[in-house]
């Protein structure tokens, strides 16, 4: 039986809510929305978006009619694709396909590319219904046991999402059976525009391809167990497991039975099968794959502006880092865990705080800190930092920023807050000095000449940070970045490293 939903809207919705409704999601809808880039993995098109994003970009195409099947790829899914070559057609032939899981994020960085963001349903769900909210769209949930659809559907309700559901429907339908004819009837007459099946994989997608000219919403999803999680059913891991790629060991340790095979051989299984993939991908790269600002490098070495960027192998440069790296790992293990302590006694949230910043070449990559803000900062940031288009006025930093919680601003002096970046050089997405790695909206707003910092590596020091950091402007950094991009050597990364160590302990433009 299939069931319209309808919620007490007095409830008050929890933090997760509020934020999904903030403005950090309110883009401008509009039908000429650019397709987001893609990477190639597994021989399949995969979106390279962040949550934020899909969620938008999924709602403009169920109010604007475009029909779409959506699926969701992790390990599980490569797995059951190289299984059976009927699925594998079946996820050909979705028009959008996202890239769910840590598996997926490491199958990318073997294959060369590098993937913006996690995005999987269950983060997704609560930004789909608030962008849903706001273009007056609906959904429909089908899938799960008996009553568990409805009880995702009660939970969505308590978040402030009761007028998105338009209804819901057990997964338990047979093929051509009459609880299918009645789930498809349900679904069509609820008037949703986007429909979420949570039926396991593969069956939901092969449903989702069979039944698809059946349906009159615009928007298919298949959505695995979503509705158990948001129903109780199922625990999340706690945000330290998800942070470090660890959750289905989570996931294993509450259904050892059903899930081992899926974990313990079926990740032995992908990790091959992406190594093989990576490997692959890399032997066919092309050149041009650096593409515009290749070039640009191609031009300051021709005008003599390079000549170091040539002269260091670069395999050099990585070993330093690596082996820079993992010495300050040693030597600063404990410290590292008291910082983490009092960042837990000081203010609720996460200890570490993770944002997209763009590398080496243009490419986008999650660089990690330790949390020296509130948890609502990035909604006070516009407000706090005006709309300037000035090129020269892209930083925010202000010495009695409201933002800063009282541990953010020791170890924000003292540099502490960047010390989690040592990983990020241990993955190869920055080194140990160079330019500090810029935000998407500052790169979008870069002139030409301030693109070239985008040449090299970010790093975790660089010429300006031991030269009054904060207290010199966007112009002056960005020119002792180019400087440095036209000079660098191992010498002079050894020494900028030294020089570093009296420029904390002074603090001198720090906050």
């Amino acid at each position: 039986m299939s069931s319209v939903c309808s919620f007490d809207l007095n409830s008050r919705a929890p933090d997760a809510a509020l934020l999904a409704r903030s403005p950090r999601s309110a883009f401008l809808w509009s039908a000429k929305r650019p397709a987001p880039p893609t990477v190639e993995l597994f021989d399949l098109r995969i979106d390279n978006t962040t949550l934020d994003e899909a969620a938008v970009s999924i709602v403009e195409s169920a109010a604007a009619g475009r029909r779409q099947r959506i699926a969701f790829l992790n390990a599980h899914v490569i797995n059951s694709a190289a299984k059976d070559a009927a699925y594998a057609r079946v996820l050909d032939g979705a028009d959008r396909l996202f890239a769910d899981g840590s598996g997926m994020a490491l199958a990318a960085k073997l294959s060369g590319e590098q993937l913006i963001d996690n995005v999987n349903g269950t983060d997704l769900l609560p930004l789909l219904c608030a962008a849903a909210a706001r273009a007056g769209q609906k959904l429909f949930l089908l899938g799960g046991k008996p009553g568990v659809a409805l009880e995702a559907a009660v939970t969505l309700g308590r978040m402030g999402f009761a007028d998105v559901i338009a209804g819901t429907h057990h997964g338990y339908v047979k093929r051509g059976g009459k609880e299918e004819a009645e789930a498809l009837d349900a679904v069509n007459s609820s008037g949703a525009s986007i429909l979420l099946i949570g039926m396991g994989v593969p069956v939901q997608d092969i449903w989702i391809a069979r039944n698809f000219d059946k349906l009159s919403s615009p928007v298919v999803m298949g959505v695995g167990g979503l509705f158990d999680f948001f129903a109780g059913n199922v625990s999340r891991a706690p945000t330290a497991l998800r942070g470090a790629g660890m959750e289905w060991v989570w996931r294993l340790a509450q259904e050892p039975k059903r899930m081992w095979k899926r974990y313990l051989v079926g990740n032995v299984s992908f990790m091959a099968r992406a190594a093989l993939h990576g490997a692959r991908a890399r032997l066919g790269a092309n050149s041009a794959a650096a593409g515009g600002l290749s070039r640009r490098l191609s031009l300051l070495r021709a005008a003599g502006r390079a000549r170091a960027v040539a002269v260091v192998p670069a395999f050099l440069k990585r070993a330093f880092d690596v082996c820079g790296a993992l010495a300050a790992f040693t030597l600063l293990g404990l410290p590292l865990l008291l910082v983490v302590l009092l960042i837990r006694l000081d203010s609720p949230g996460p200890v570490l705080y993770r944002q997209t910043r763009i590398g080496r070449n243009g490419k986008p990559f999650i660089m990690a800190k330790f949390r020296s803000m509130r948890i609502n900062a990035d909604l006070m940031h516009a407000k706090l930092s005006g709309n300037s288009t000035d090129p020269h006025l892209l930083r925010f930093k202000d010495k009695r920023d409201p933002r800063i919680t009282r541990i953010g601003r020791f170890i924000r002096k003292a540099s502490i807050d960047e010390l989690p970046q040592l990983w990020n050089v241990l993955m190869g997405d920055m080194s140990m000095v160079g330019p500090r790695p810029a935000l998407p909206s500052e790169v979008a707003r870069y002139s030409l000449t301030d693109r070239d910092r985008l040449l090299v590596k970010p790093g975790i020091t660089c010429t300006w940070q031991v030269n009054g950091r904060a207290d010199i402007d966007f112009a002056g950094q960005v020119e002792l970045d180019r400087e440095y991009v036209r000079t660098f050597s191992l010498l002079k990364d050894i020494s900028l490293i030294v020089r570093t160590v009296p420029a904390v302990l002074t603090a001198r433009g720090a906050y």
